[in-house]
């Protein structure tokens, strides 16, 4: 009997706070003093105003104690479980008085680059800074702390209108604060800032706050996924996809250790001469039921799962692998360019690697070429991505500065990395034999690239008419569909052994006319 009675007395009280607490209690105590003076006179009012403080503290005093240490302002950092009790606790107390909450989670890019360029100090100084903002914008029952070194939670108290176009706007004005310059160690700092958000009458009745939170982290998701500084509401629709985007990550990653991620590659050809210069590894997932999947979707996952290092490693293995049997088999391919990412050449044993994997297949430096984004290059002045680039070059490796014109890279940076051609942006390429202002441009940078002594290679040659016309303005190399499509390495062979029958019998063609 003992424990049943227990139970009930802990249920009342735990309906007695949820009612003493939030916006109906302003509006239920006054009306309760003033029914009690009007049935009772001063006696009833007395004892009501003497009761009501034992009722409170039958219902256990105040909240506080029943709030996360965060929710009460004390703390500025929240772990995912007392960011979902925190949410709990808001979405009980809004269906209790039939109002409505919301999570929004908030995720500003920018802190990585203080902290590179003036030191965690200022990162810690502009995240401080970011939070209280945050806070000032909101109202008194709204609650803000970080969840990470870049990502904020907010949860809004009860409220009487919190619906999809309310959240837009509260979304948007967030938003808009955030990215206001800020100054800090007397330097100004620009953050871009993403927001995913969910509000409870888009959830079931029955969901919880972890469901209301991984809700608004899956808008989050899709918001940095379609940024910078993009916005998105929780959808059912974003339900499924994340989880078909978890359920790729999960074989993605098992298809790059059973051996079905390998590199498929696609010649380059020199304008002058027209024989192979070259050829690309591109990284190619060969599904056994969904055929070739998109590299857009597979290397993202890759990206988000830290595997884009072991992926490196995996297509630079099987590039030099089949150079060594295009070797053996009589062709002749100059080189091989392989792509690396941010994240692969910040690594410090890098270059000490490639020797390595060069050494064991009987290569010299010079067959193999390093591509690198032109954002990286942008964007790494100096540290390790610049130490690892240069020793590259200098071992004999050919340093490829890939999408230029893309990346805002200085004259200087690519003399400082020891760039040794310019792999010029499709963009910069499409029209080109038929939009004057296109070719202007493209002149302009062939211009450029000849006067720093670089050597050139057009992206995305997919005419006959751009062929010709890139050759007639200088550029060295081209590479494209209007070329060859990338293909697997057993079928560069045949390809190659095809083009060099073409060429031959365009010289003799030559030759003919000539005599």
């Amino acid at each position: 009997m003992k424990p049943g009675f227990a139970a009930k007395v802990d249920m009342y009280r735990k309906a007695l706070r949820r009612g003493l607490h939030g916006p109906q209690a302003l509006a239920f105590l006054p009306a309760l003093a003033l029914a009690a003076f009007w049935l009772g006179g001063e006696p009833a009012l007395i004892v009501t105003a003497l009761g009501l403080p034992v009722v409170f503290l039958f219902a256990g005093g105040s909240l506080e104690s029943d709030r996360p240490i965060a929710q009460s302002g004390k703390s500025d950092m929240l772990t995912q479980a007392a960011a979902v009790e925190l949410v709990d606790i808001n979405l009980a107390q809004a269906r209790s008085a039939s109002l409505s909450t919301a999570c929004m989670v908030i995720e500003c890019d920018g802190f990585a680059d203080v902290s590179q360029r003036a030191g965690e100090s200022a990162a810690d100084a502009l995240r401080d800074l970011t939070l209280t903002r945050l806070r000032n914008m909101l109202r008194k029952d709204d609650h803000a702390a970080r969840m990470g070194d870049n990502r904020f939670v907010v949860v809004f108290g009860p409220t009487l209108r919190l619906d999809l176009e309310r959240l837009l706007q509260l979304a948007a004005r967030l938003q808009a604060g955030l990215e206001e310059p800020a100054s800090v160690h007397n330097t100004m700092r620009y953050l871009s800032v993403c927001v995913g958000f969910c509000g409870s009458s888009r959830l079931p009745d029955t969901a919880s706050g972890q469901q209301m939170l991984e809700s608004a982290q899956i808008a989050l998701a899709e918001a940095v996924a379609n940024g910078p500084s993009a916005v998105r509401a929780w959808s059912e629709n974003m339900r499924a996809a994340h989880q078909a985007q978890k359920t790729l990550l999960q074989e993605v990653e098992r298809a790059l250790a059973n051996g079905q991620i390998q590199p498929w590659f696609q010649p380059q050809v020199d304008t002058s001469t027209g024989e192979i210069s070259g050829v690309e590894a591109l990284a190619r997932w060969i599904h056994p039921e969904r055929g070739i999947v998109p590299p857009a979707q597979f290397l993202r996952c890759l990206e988000e799962s830290g595997q884009m290092g072991r992926l490196s490693e995996v297509i630079l293995q099987h590039s030099l692998t089949a150079l060594r049997s295009w070797d053996k088999a009589g062709l002749d391919i100059p080189r091989i360019s392989v792509n690396f990412s941010d994240a692969e050449l910040r690594n410090p044993k890098l270059v000490e690697r490639i020797q390595w994997e060069l050494d064991r297949f009987g290569l010299t430096p010079s067959r193999l070429g390093i591509e690198v984004l032109e954002t990286v290059i942008a964007q790494s002045p100096d540290g390790i991505i610049a130490r690892n680039i240069t020793a590259l070059s200098d071992l004999g490796c050919q340093i490829d500065l890939d999408d230029f014109g893309t990346g805002h890279a200085s004259i200087t940076a690519l003399r400082r990395f020891k760039v040794h051609r310019l792999k010029i942006d499709r963009s910069f390429v499409t029209r080109i034999d038929r939009d004057e202002e296109q070719r202007r441009l493209l002149t302009a940078i062939l211009g450029m690239a000849d006067r720093l002594g670089l050597e050139t290679l057009a992206e995305g040659v997919e005419s006959v008419g751009e062929h010709a016309l890139l050759s007639q303005l200088g550029c060295e190399h081209v590479q494209g569909y209007g070329i060859a499509r990338p293909m697997a390495v057993d079928q560069i062979v045949q390809w190659a052994h095809n083009h060099a029958e073409r060429i031959a019998s365009a010289k003799s063609l030559g030759r003919s006319s000539s005599g």
